[in-house]
């Protein structure tokens, strides 16, 4: 009776450590958003830059499961460096992400290859809960799938998923409150083989095994997919609706969000405006409303670019697209040292040239891999989004071609394919100038076209806002802080003399010109430590168009390029503390003193925009690349050359259009 209490009732369990596993595609991400929700964690594994996905798992008994999620692998003898860790965990009994219990995640539409892996590990006699997943997919396919005939074949507990729905979630959680029980060796024999033919030996085995869980009805509903790629991957039509895509994916990102940023924008202004009105007079004011809330406006302001970008990017690698475009693209990409499997990172590097550049790890042939390292961060990142939409704003009219065509959404798209033609360029001098004896190949496995699953874009996009907000939001309120006090004291009495002037201005109910007004806040600025250092810096960027006001801004954005827009909002409000212009309105009234032409003309635009296109502006990007090529040959290598690319690039565009 006492045995019977106890196996009803467990006993709870405190971070007992579960490895999810699988191969990639297998939907093991989806269970693990499923298992743990928001209460998750991304960090890398040390000693490497492979990230380390980790979260918290509540079970019903109210004790806590630590879930990580592995790289999908297929095999436990790896080529790429993310697999061959995930071999190393499962493997290896010191290491200390080791499993106390693993629950592998299957793809029933290929069942056969999934348990490859899924056999491996039960010769490691490791814990296992086998959970089938993509039964939709292996349904339209014709397959059925017994999940009482695999657990007695595998001696293991089955739980069949529905991803979409999350049945068979809360029986998973069951069994993981119960004591894992005693793992079986599958066929442990065969390890002694060749390889060769351990591996016939292993497929021959499963084939057996599963034989009478699952059922082939009719293979013509796969026949959609293979019609689709027919149309996907064809040599003309196929990058025809890639650019079509990419093309529709930029016009969203400035229709879609115009609305969203004015009420961002004007919430943030009646924000400033309240409490320069609620606070006292003095330095704590001015700092709150021309130094941070204008900073943190330069962020929070570009969220519904993000989440749309983000949420459309989501939605091509979730319905199986992305995959194809990495086949259609190896043919091209080959010609330029790469492989197709630089089209992740590459892509990827829309989203964020770090990840980007950690998913190279992938590529197992070194040469390619280090090309793909050094350019990937030609392609436009998400912290450069901000910097383009201002700065199209600015100079880029609001109009329609042939009263469909967004001209700013053409002129972005023009950026990111420019920022396209710049990497492949650039990976082309690199083929001829590295050397190396080894031969690529390009394996990929197609995933199945499936509908998205929401709840794994929605925590896509939750993740990404909140990475881009709470790392660009960090650096940009404590730049802000430093802008904000270098702008509002300088060396001598000469910015207390002009402050004196406004102030008699001001009490003497003088009316002075807009002009006249603005060559005095001019003239303060330039008295200030910040306008020292923008003066010192003029004559090097005057040739590109630059004044000594963009000259700062691109010094603070050499941390993180996305700090151009907050500082820019620091510098005309600190110049101007009771104008509540927009920050797109006070810079596209910005004049040179004593003649009166704007700052801010086609050819200074189109040189900024094409600056922020090469330049290497971001220190995280240098660390992880050193980290990947372990050294700072590359990374030097690689900032020296983006910025002399940025600079006569611009240069070249601002005598052109000037």
């Amino acid at each position: 009776m006492e045995n019977t209490t106890e196996m009803e009732v467990p006993k709870p369990v405190l971070g007992r450590k579960v490895i999810l596993a699988g191969n990639p595609n297998s939907g093991k991400s989806t269970l693990f958003n499923l298992l743990t929700g928001l209460k998750q964690k991304v960090g890398n594994y040390a000693g490497v830059t492979v990230e380390k996905k980790s979260g918290k798992c509540r079970l019903e008994n109210g004790s806590h499961l630590e879930i990580i999620d592995l790289p999908g692998t297929y095999s436990l003898r790896p080529d790429a460096l993310d697999e061959k860790l995930a071999a190393q965990i499962l493997t290896q009994k010191d290491h200390p992400d080791h499993p106390e219990q693993v629950v592998y995640v299957a793809d029933a539409s290929n069942l056969k290859r999934s348990l490859f892996l899924f056999t491996q590990l039960k010769d490691l006699e490791l814990p296992l809960v086998l959970v089938i997943n993509m039964l939709d997919v292996a349904q339209k396919q014709g397959i059925d799938v017994d999940g009482q005939q695999l657990e007695d074949a595998f001696q293991v507990p089955v739980i069949m998923l529905n991803g979409r729905s999350g049945a068979g979630v809360s029986e998973l959680k069951q069994i993981l409150q119960k004591p894992a029980p005693e793992p079986i060796t599958f066929v442990q024999e065969v390890n002694a083989l060749p390889r060769q033919q351990s591996i016939l030996k292993r497929y021959q085995k499963i084939a057996e095994a599963i034989a009478p869980a699952v059922q082939q009805q009719d293979r013509s509903k796969n026949s959609f997919t293979r019609r689709l790629d027919k149309i996907l991957l064809h040599r003309v039509w196929g990058f025809a609706i890639f650019l079509t895509i990419l093309f529709l994916i930029f016009q969203s990102v400035f229709s879609l969000s115009e609305t969203p940023m004015d009420w961002i924008e004007q919430s943030l202004g009646w924000l400033a405006d309240s409490l320069h009105s609620l606070l006292p007079e003095g330095p704590i004011n001015t700092l709150l409303t021309s130094g941070i809330i204008p900073g943190l406006a330069g962020v929070l302001v570009f969220i519904p670019q993000i989440v749309i970008l983000f949420f459309l990017l989501a939605l091509l690698e979730d319905s199986g697209y992305m995959a194809r475009v990495s086949f259609l693209m190896d043919r091209l990409l080959r010609k330029f040292g790469l492989n197709g499997r630089s089209v992740i990172p590459l892509i990827s590097g829309m989203a964020c040239a770090i990840p980007a550049i950690m998913s190279a790890r992938s590529i197992g042939n070194w040469k390619e891999r280090l090309i793909t390292i050094i350019v990937t961060p030609l392609m436009s990142c998400s912290a450069r989004l901000p910097v383009y939409t201002l700065l199209i704003a600015l100079v880029i009219p609001n109009e329609r071609l042939l009263g469909v065509i967004d001209l700013q959404g053409l002129v972005m798209m023009g950026l990111y394919l420019i920022g396209f033609v710049a990497a492949i360029g650039s990976a082309v001098v690199m083929k001829f100038l590295l050397k190396a004896r080894e031969k690529s190949y390009f394996l990929m496995e197609m995933p199945h076209y499936r509908a998205p699953q929401w709840k794994d874009v929605t925590y896509t996009i939750f993740e990404k806002v909140r990475v881009f907000v709470w790392d660009a939001g960090k650096v940009i309120v404590a730049i802000s802080i430093i802008l904000w006090v270098l702008a509002s004291y300088g060396p001598g009495n000469q910015m207390a003399q002009i402050e004196e002037q406004l102030a008699e201005v001001e009490a003497g109910g003088l009316e002075l010109s807009e002009g006249e007004i603005n060559d005095l806040n001019a003239k303060r600025l330039e008295a200030s430590y910040i306008g020292h250092l923008g003066k010192f810096i003029e004559p090097s960027i005057a040739p590109l168009g630059y004044d000594w006001k963009i000259g700062i801004g691109l010094i603070a954005s050499f941390a993180a390029r996305e700090v151009f827009v907050g500082t820019m909002a620091t510098i005309y409000s600190v110049g101007d503390e009771e104008n509540t212009q927009s920050l797109k309105e006070q810079m596209q009234s910005d004049v040179y003193p004593g003649t009166n032409q704007p700052v801010y003309t086609l050819a200074t635009g189109l040189s900024l925009l094409l600056f922020y296109a090469f330049a290497m502006q971001c220190m995280s990007t240098l660390a992880v690349v050193y980290r990947e090529t372990q050294g700072w040959k590359w990374p030097v290598i690689q900032l020296v050359f983006m910025t002399a690319l940025a600079y006569v690039s611009s240069w070249l565009v601002f005598q052109i259009f000037a």
